[in-house]
């Protein structure tokens, strides 16, 4: 039986609802729908809502409603609408370049696990990936769990600059730099769609909740995919 949500102060506005303590995709799923849910029934005072891997954080407004009111109404609200599988995810699948300048750390995810580097793009593009979060830099988003043949630690010293598309895997997770930033994670590949764009709404190619697949492709098909500007590309 799964444990009700905790719900706590955070700061002088704001109320933290904790569904769990690890990136779980049952507790993330829980996750999703409340945020989904609330944000279509918020009452006057209720603010932005920020859901993460197994929390959601709620802003009130502290000239209208105290904590103690919020919570009440988030109380009420969870009793009264029984948590279900959220329906709204969708599937996008994106292409990959896998190793080379592309992937210059897939050597080191293969070595450490003591496979192939064959091994590893075959397991990497063997599943669904849930989005937990978008967040850390415009769009990036961190998904899981990557099977535990292939799971990496983070660098011990982060780059500085990571290109914008890398693909990158971090302990159990793997994710999409979406605009170049610095970033620690093992870079295996690189995607040519282009996932952050302020020009669309939304911005970001992906919301929590979504599930990504990945699929291989050559550099031809990559230069192909990335001179023509889509944003959404599938496999034949």
């Amino acid at each position: 039986m799964e444990a009700p949500p905790r719900i706590r102060p955070a700061g002088d506005r704001a109320v933290l609802i904790e569904f769990g303590t690890e990136i779980d995709p049952e507790i993330n799923l829980r996750v999703q729908e409340f945020s989904h849910r609330a944000n279509s029934r918020r009452i006057p005072g209720i603010g932005e809502m920020i859901p993460s891997y197994c929390s959601v954080l709620v802003y009130y407004d502290p000239a209208r409603l105290s904590f103690a009111e919020t919570s009440a109404w988030v109380g009420r609200f969870l009793s009264s609408d029984p948590l279900q599988e959220q329906t709204s995810a969708h599937l996008k699948k994106v292409p990959v370049l896998y190793g080379g300048e592309y992937g210059p750390d897939l050597p080191f995810v293969a070595k450490h696990n003591q496979t192939s580097e064959e091994e590893v793009i075959r397991l990497h593009t063997g599943k669904d990936y849930l989005v937990y979060v978008v967040g850390f830099s415009p769009g990036f988003a961190a998904m899981g769990i990557v099977p535990p043949q292939i799971q990496a630690p983070r660098l011990a010293s982060p780059r500085t600059k990571v290109p914008a598309g890398s693909v990158g895997i971090g302990g159990l997770q793997t994710g999409i730099y979406a605009v170049e930033s610095p970033g620690g994670w093992q870079l295996i590949g690189r995607t040519p769609l282009k996932l952050f764009d302020l020009d669309k709404n939304p911005p970001s190619f992906f919301q929590a909740g979504d599930y990504a697949r990945f699929y291989p492709i050559d550099e031809k098909e990559f230069i192909r995919i990335k001179n023509s500007g889509v944003r959404i590309q599938k496999p034949e």
